[in-house]
């Protein structure tokens, strides 16, 4: 749990930054970039474009929602809800779904990195924030107004950190989300896992889906395993996948990235040592 100290400090990071963040131009920043890391993020440039300019990405993101609306349409007829267990024929429905590139598109954040060869750090993620300028991944908006005129409770839960909720709630206001407000954006208070906060959501609301661009967005089974042993998870929950787990595209970073580093702290010349040994090979 962070202090008022570490709030207070975070805040006082962000407003010194967020002068200069994009509004100044990469020329400007670049010297913000600490020399330590000598990175080279030339490779997240294929991702980042993919995300921007790619129709192929906006097809599937829009594929994902219209996906989205048959299966929530189908949970509103009553035939379908007969079938249901006693217990949840009578709860609200609630859609979880994550935040950053499933909802909301953090590509310039990624692509301001790549201009300025700085790796992701709290300084630069929170500017953005602060900006509320993230755009809506194609589609979202639509589907999530949709069900929340049928009934349905949004769930946005969050990896973003407390302190940035009020910045998240304004962005996601700002692109056309109807039912946004703090009671339903769960942000990271402590572990980074969402299984606590899927459970408490549980108790009171049936879960008719979850949507994100991380299997750990779906289930704590995928946290922090090997590439094997997700790809074994996701085999098993294959039947879940177009039912009640939505999967949005993500090319530019997630756990399958961390998944290649074995979760390990490594420099970025040891990253890109373990992506290239990861390349299959004819």
């Amino acid at each position: 749990m962070r202090t008022k100290k570490t709030i207070n400090t975070l805040a006082t990071i962000t407003i010194s930054v967020i002068s200069t963040y994009f509004l100044m131009g990469v020329s400007a920043t670049t010297q913000s970039v600490q020399p330590q890391t000598a990175a080279n993020l030339q490779y997240q440039v294929g991702g980042t474009l993919y995300m921007q300019k790619a129709a192929e990405y906006r097809s599937l993101a829009y594929q994902a929602f219209n996906l989205a609306r048959l299966r929530l349409d189908a949970d509103l007829d009553k035939k379908n809800v007969k079938k249901l267990p006693k217990a949840e024929r009578g709860m609200p429905r609630a859609i979880v779904v994550d935040i950053d590139e499933t909802i909301l598109d953090n590509s310039p954040a990624q692509a301001y990195s790549i201009a300025n060869n700085a790796p992701f750090n709290l300084k630069d993620w929170y500017a953005w924030g602060e900006m509320r300028k993230a755009k809506a991944v194609p589609g979202a908006v639509a589907f999530l107004n949709y069900a929340v005129s049928k009934g349905a409770k949004i769930f946005y839960v969050s990896n973003r950190d407390e302190v940035q909720k009020q910045a998240t709630i304004d962005n996601l206001k700002n692109v056309g989300l109807t039912d946004v407000g703090n009671d339903n954006v769960i942000l990271r208070a402590g572990e980074s896992s969402k299984e606590a906060r899927r459970t408490a959501i549980a108790k009171t609301y049936r879960i008719v889906m979850l949507m994100g661009d991380n299997l750990d967005d779906f289930s704590n089974v995928f946290e922090k395993r090997s590439i094997a042993d997700r790809f074994a998870e996701t085999d098993k929950a294959r039947e879940n996948f177009g039912r009640n787990f939505i999967v949005l595209p993500n090319a530019m970073y997630g756990t399958w990235e961390n998944a290649i580093y074995e979760y390990g702290r490594l420099s970025e010349a040891q990253k890109a040592e373990k992506r290239m040994s990861a390349l299959e090979l004819p």
